[in-house]
């Protein structure tokens, strides 16, 4: 039997409210070649497993605590027969009917081990919400493919640039095969895509970026989890590159004007302005950069459940 070209994979936990959305979008992909569908699901207590199911998804259920990024991942990879190996979060949205063939074109390139869409928000959200997702390089237009120099090591560049370079996102994104099943996600438990791309840069592959597949996806923070999820990015950035996102007061008091005064720009552009959210935004950009600093001095923070959500 030939094995699939493509093969789709989706981790889920209780994501019978985003399959309404991310459902019907792949049901609009036109794909060429035969198309393997799996996922696997964290013992979701709501609709989520029937849905796949109807869907043509071939799922596998896990216990709840045995979800980890990495490991989660690897799991549907020992799975999957595909040349390509397609990953989604359950609350990402491809835009378009060729979003998937558009994302899996840089992969023609023998040396490209992985391909990240370009993130855009959905129209419904927030104007902070939406400059948030449109001010990160995953937004960018520009094509992009990203590779070291023969015999440079991701330890000869200034953390600020070796960050760039292994930047990388699993939120819509496309692997060779083969480059997964040499260079498995690695056991951690947050930003385990940075650190396989960090891997594979090391290796001599190439990273890609495909500006025309377009995938919405955004998150409305609470101020408490905006802090705690700028912590973790901040925390992780120090111990895998040695990079200090807010290293002190001075670099607080920037990052929050530059933040704010982005929000307010962006607004002004915008057809409506709508007071709360100006009004909110000095609140969620000071708790993004108080996140940012804390996380650069390594320090934990009891927040409860409710802010220290699993993030995509």
């Amino acid at each position: 039997m030939t094995a699939p070209r493509l093969s789709i994979l989706l981790p889920t936990l209780n994501a019978a409210g985003d399959l309404q959305r991310l459902l019907p979008a792949l049901a609009q992909q036109e794909i060429s070649g035969e198309v393997e569908w799996l996922a696997v699901d964290s013992s979701s207590t709501d609709q989520t497993v029937s849905l796949l199911e109807g869907a043509g998804f071939d799922v596998q259920v896990i216990p709840r605590h045995e979800f980890s990024h990495g490991p989660t991942r690897n799991l549907l990879v020992s799975r999957a027969k595909g040349t390509y190996l397609l990953f989604l979060t359950q609350d990402a949205v491809p835009v378009g009917p060729d979003c998937i063939e558009q994302l899996l074109k840089p992969l023609e390139d023998l040396s490209v081990a992985a391909v990240g869409a370009r993130l855009v928000p959905h129209p419904s959200d927030d104007p902070l919400t939406a400059r948030t997702v449109l001010a990160s390089p995953e937004a960018s237009g520009l094509a992009q493919v990203r590779r070291l120099p023969p015999g440079q090591v991701l330890a000869d560049l200034a953390p600020t640039e070796a960050v760039q370079q292994a930047r990388f996102h699993n939120v819509a994104c496309a692997y060779r095969a083969q480059a997964l099943i040499k260079w498995p996600f690695p056991q951690e438990a947050f930003g385990e895509d940075v650190v396989w791309a960090a891997l594979v840069l090391a290796q001599g592959q190439a990273l890609a970026h495909a500006p025309l597949a377009m995938v919405r996806h955004a998150h409305c923070y609470s101020l408490l989890g905006a802090l705690e999820r700028y912590r973790l990015d901040a925390a992780f950035l120090r111990r895998q590159f040695g990079f200090r996102v807010r290293p002190g007061p001075i670099s607080m008091l920037r990052g929050w004007g530059h933040e704010v005064r982005a929000d307010w720009k962006y607004m002004r552009g915008q057809e409506r302005i709508l007071l709360r959210y100006l009004l909110r935004s000095p609140f969620l950009r000071g708790a993004m950069v108080l996140g940012q600093f804390l996380g650069t001095l390594g320090w934990n923070l009891p927040l409860g459940r409710a802010a220290t959500r699993r993030y995509s």
